[in-house]
Order: structure tokens, then C-alpha cells, then sequence
């Protein structure tokens, strides 16, 4: 069993999860790297504490405290606008904090912000190489997310 946390951003602190729940039961999106038949359970879910982030120096403690294996960087992070201009820092802060893997996204992106995002000379390239997984969703599964 792969045991998970997420952190979401923090304008979006009230956020209920749902597409983050539904898309790790269908393994789309960010959660397409674990395959249908792992079982995964999320062991904390909570919110950056805002800009500049400073949640991120301490939840993963917490997280991998209840057994997490690998943190997720919520799709609203890559999607908001303007995008967190902090994702690749807190990949890399946590990953070499505490020696656990970060994946960044959750859901799919929905097919109404990529296809805005798209136009976004600073968006695409460097969130392609980010979040590799949320761009291998088809556009049927994005519009799904919408």
C-alpha cells in the first residue's frame, strides 16, 4: 500500500477535495503513477498556509509521521492564476528536507484552464517538465474535470 499526503494552495484553503479524491480513485491525473490494482491512502491533506508557502517547512513531518511515502502538490498549484511561483522550490525543499518524492498535481487539469493556461508564454514549457503526468490526460478525461 503507497500511503500519500497532498498539499493544496492556499487560496483555495476551503476546498473539499473532491477532484483530488476522484481522480486518485481513478488514477488520473497526478495519481496516474500508481497503477490501478495499488492500493493508496491518503494520510494527510492540508493547505501551503498561504504565500510564501510556509506550511510547506513543516507538514511533511507530519505526513510521513503517518506513514507518508510521497507528497502531492495539488492541480490547483498549477492552474491557479497566476500559477504558485513556488512549486519547483517546494518540490525541491521537501524532497531534499525529507528524503520523500514529490509529485506535482493531483486531478486533471480541466480542459478550460489548460486550454487558457496554453496561451501563456511562462506556463507551458516549464509546467510540462513540472507536472509531466497532468499532461498525459486526453481531452475527454480534462473536460471531465471542468
Amino acid at each position: 500500500m503507497k500511503k500519500i499526503g497532498i498539499i493544496i494552495c492556499g487560496r483555495y484553503q476551503n476546498c473539499g477535495g473532491g477532484k483530488c479524491l476522484r481522480a486518485l480513485k481513478e488514477r488520473a491525473g497526478g495519481f496516474s503513477v500508481y497503477p490501478p490494482e495499488e492500493e493508496v491512502e491518503l494520510v494527510g491533506y492540508t493547505n501551503c498556509g498561504g504565500c510564501p508557502g510556509g506550511n510547506v517547512e513543516y507538514v511533511p513531518h507530519e505526513m510521513i509521521r503517518n506513514g507518508a511515502e510521497v507528497i502531492h502538490l495539488a492541480t490547483g498549484m498549477v492552474v491557479g492564476y497566476p500559477p504558485c511561483p513556488r512549486i519547483k522550490a517546494f518540490k525541491d525543499f521537501i524532497e531534499s528536507r525529507y528524503g520523500v518524492r514529490v509529485v506535482v498535481g493531483t486531478h486533471p487539469i480541466p480542459l478550460k484552464y489548460y486550454t487558457e493556461h496554453q496561451k501563456l508564454s511562462f506556463w507551458s514549457k516549464a509546467m510540462y517538465e513540472l507536472a509531466p503526468e497532468l499532461f498525459k490526460d486526453n481531452e475527454d478525461v480534462m473536460r471531465d474535470y471542468n
